[in-house]
């Protein structure tokens, strides 16, 4: 029977693009973290004498051949593996393409858990072990390997050296996915002739400390002991939250709003919002639409990842609906989607992940 995976999503909280490097990326610092919102990806798979792979969408916007990462990830795991097989992939989509969510990158993810049951095979019986699945991730693309661990994940290098964070309980959020997308390379294009200006100069390098350092820092300073540079008093929220999903009445909890908001006044930003937000201004008031004002406001709104997708985090259900229609009704009929969710903490990640 075929293995149903639910390919999560996700959203940058902060992220800093630092210098191009020697390989041509550029250097990145960001926090991501996953949400419930997902796409479907369903493998089935059997061992063969050749490896063949078919795959399917309900999408045509989604490649079905060698430029897919589902299908890079199954060919390049069968070989590592030493194994052949035949293998069908259909990915159900229901997030937004040139989201910024990672969608593309989840599915790879899933299809790659989804294979792994299949053949069942695991680290110890003829699997990748956790390193090398990593590894292998991180050739795929630099968003995949964060779909491997879920939860709130601090992303090096390109994003694909990936390290857990003690993981907070959920909050409620609302994406907003505006009709216009966003490329990714002309974002970055953008950020380096932004940062080749001389008055820009400071963006990666010169007197101030270097960009990616400072973020880090800042992650880093949220759970360090108290009565040192911590923030966040307690280093593991995660557990201390016992994994609860939320507080009664549709109430975030304490310690969750205490995180979210000591990350605010470290004053992370998403650094692609200074070149996205001038070439689509629409993406700006969305943000100011998902943010608000006064006691319902956001604890904290940014574009996710290059865009164009934006999102707001909320201390109640109430405060999200009222958001939710705040950036419906600016556009009546051909307005900016708003989707309601929560943030999928790393235990309900994966005991969530096998829909069948």
């Amino acid at each position: 029977m075929p293995t149903l995976v639910r390919s999560y999503s996700k959203i940058n909280l902060g992220l800093a693009i630092g210098p191009v490097r020697p390989d041509g990326f550029h250097g990145l610092t960001t926090l991501y973290q996953t949400l419930e919102l997902h796409d479907l990806v369903t493998v089935s798979a059997v061992r063969a004498s050749a490896t063949k792979i078919a795959l399917t969408s309900n999408d045509g916007r989604v490649p079905v051949d060698g430029r897919n990462t589902c299908w890079k990830m199954v060919e390049k795991a069968l070989v590592r593996m030493g194994v052949a097989a035949e293998v069908a992939i259909h990915i159900e989509k229901r997030l937004p393409v040139q989201g910024g969510m990672g969608a593309g990158s989840a599915n790879a993810a899933a299809a790659l858990i989804g294979l792994e049951r299949e053949l069942g095979v695991g680290p110890d019986s003829g699997g990748l072990a956790g390193a090398e699945r990593l590894g292998l991730a991180g050739e795929v693309g630099s968003d995949v390997p964060l779909f491997l661990l879920g939860g709130w994940v601090l992303g090096l290098g390109r994003g694909e050296m990936v390290y857990p964070m003690p993981d907070m309980s959920a909050v409620f959020c609302v994406v907003a996915v505006p009709e216009v997308g966003v490329s990714t390379p002309q974002a970055f294009r953008d950020w380096d002739g932004l940062a080749a200006a001389p008055e820009a100069a400071s963006l990666t390098q010169g007197s101030k400390p270097d960009r990616l350092s400072e973020l880090s820092l800042a992650y880093a300073s949220l759970y360090a002991e108290p009565g040192t540079s911590g923030i966040i008093r307690g280093s593991n929220p995660g557990n201390q939250q016992g994994g609860s999903e939320q507080a009664q009445g549709g109430q975030v909890d304490d310690l969750a709003e205490d995180t979210l908001l000591s990350l605010v006044r470290t004053g992370v930003e998403n650094d692609f919002e200074r070149v996205v937000f001038p070439a689509y201004p629409s993406l700006r008031e969305i943000k100011r639409l998902l943010m608000g004002t006064g006691s319902g406001s956001a604890l904290y709104a940014a574009l996710s990842g290059s865009g164009s997708a934006l999102f707001g985090l909320y201390r109640s259900e109430a405060d999200a609906r009222a958001a939710q229609q705040r950036v419906q009704n600016a556009g009546g009929d051909k307005g900016t989607r708003a989707l309601i969710t929560k943030t999928l903490p790393r235990s309900l990640y994966w005991t969530r992940m096998f829909a069948g």
